[in-house]
């Protein structure tokens, strides 16, 4: 099953309208520090000279640092052109055009024409996919060996701040929401797939967990 059309035809407009501030804050602040632990798991799981396909690859900071610290080559796909667009325009700036490949779109409807990456990267998408199920299952189809993801603790504040973007979202009558996964399930649809987990780490919101390919 694919994100249905208007949640995915919200995300593209909400995502492409935050892009260039999203490239900003990173220029100026750096790595949240979510992703600061995504990175610490990558670098315990190996990423060296290896291909990359990011999932919500955004304006591309992550990929593009991985790619500049030794890694291979990279896919990113996203949903909003304009994280495509700022995307594109960053990896030119950094001289990484030719190691990087951008496709716009939901990674469901565009999985068949991928080829399998070495790590494959879901930093806080998971919770931007109604379908958590059938997102995970077909991203770990095209993982040979590392899998990554970043996504919200199960816990009562996650759940009620949800509620309340869900409250702020039909307000401003937008079909996008954002979803608090039962980790615990999440876990098993990884596991099942073969792999294991060798990394974990936590801020207030959000868990960050490295997989290997067993």
């Amino acid at each position: 099953m694919s994100c249905c059309c208007p949640h995915a035809r919200s995300a593209s407009r909400i995502f492409s309208f935050f892009a260039r501030r999203y490239r900003r804050r990173f220029e100026k602040k750096g790595f949240e520090p979510s992703q600061k632990q995504l990175m610490a798991g990558l670098s315990e799981a190996g990423f060296a000279g290896k291909t990359l396909l990011e999932i919500g690859s955004g304006v591309g900071h992550l990929h593009q640092t991985l790619l500049e610290q030794g890694a291979g080559s990279a896919v990113g796909v996203d949903l909003a052109p304009r994280m495509i667009d700022e995307a594109r325009r960053w990896a030119r700036e950094r001289q990484l055009e030719s190691r990087v490949t951008y496709l716009e779109g939901d990674f469901i409807n565009l999985a068949d024409a991928l080829e399998p990456a070495d790590i494959t990267v879901l930093d806080k998408v998971v919770c931007c996919y109604p379908d958590a199920e059938g997102l995970v299952k077909q991203s770990l189809r095209k993982t040979k060996g590392v899998y990554a993801l970043t996504y919200p603790r199960n816990r009562w504040y996650v759940w009620l701040g949800g509620q309340a973007q869900a409250l702020i979202m039909a307000l401003i009558r937008s079909d996008f929401r954002a979803y608090v996964h039962d980790p615990e399930q999440v876990e098993r649809w990884i596991s099942a797939a073969g792999f294991r987990k060798v990394y974990q780490a936590t801020t207030v919101i959000w868990l960050t967990q490295v997989y290997t390919k067993v």
